[in-house]
């Protein structure tokens, strides 16, 4: 197996276990609310321990993921900002909504503003449609937290806004993963 089928085996688990750990917490939370509630309340109270492991793993998983493309193509910077993600995503999970300073909104932001991007500049990366699917994936993801930062909700509420910048950004992530395990794949 080479490092990069290893960087989509570690991207494709850390994204898929945080989907479904994000939604236990979802579930264990009667009154919680996709529409009303942003995600990151899932790391306070009960059972925040589950939202918080989960999305510090992701982070741990996409940072050793980064690491192996690193590894393989110095060169690209696709590698530098999945890391990006990587400490935003660990940021979230040791930083709940209750840190000081705002430091929770700043790794967010981090999370955010880099998964956008590295989809977009994953086009450096990938060969094929891949290419055009994650450049649009990238836009639609920068889109959404322009309209986040704003407030825009439309009729999503906060909760649904923000899972217009999370769910892309999960979907995306297990796509490139696919993309990097699948046979003859070496970076462009």
């Amino acid at each position: 197996m080479n490092k990069q089928s290893i960087a989509g085996i570690l991207l494709f688990i850390g994204a898929f276990q945080f989907f479904i750990f994000m939604t236990i917490s979802e579930a264990l939370r009667p009154s919680y609310s996709v529409n009303l509630n942003y995600i990151s309340d899932l790391g306070v109270g009960a059972n925040a321990y589950i939202f918080n492991y989960s999305i510090i793993s992701l982070g741990i998983l996409v940072i050793i993921s980064a690491i192996a493309l690193a590894s393989i193509n110095r060169r690209k910077i696709l590698p530098y900002t999945v890391i990006l993600i990587g400490i935003g995503a660990m940021g979230v999970g040791i930083f709940n909504e209750n840190a000081p300073y705002h430091l929770h909104d700043y790794v967010s932001l981090i999370t955010f503003l880099f998964s956008g991007i590295s989809a977009i500049v994953a086009v450096t990366w990938a060969k094929g449609p891949f290419r055009a699917l994650s450049a649009i994936v990238g836009i639609f993801i920068l889109v959404a937290m322009g309209l986040y930062i704003e407030n825009i909700y439309y009729s999503l509420g906060p909760g649904g806004m923000e899972r217009m910048i999370v769910y892309p950004t999960i979907l995306w992530g297990m796509a490139f993963s696919g993309y990097l395990i699948g046979p003859n794949r070496g970076s462009s």
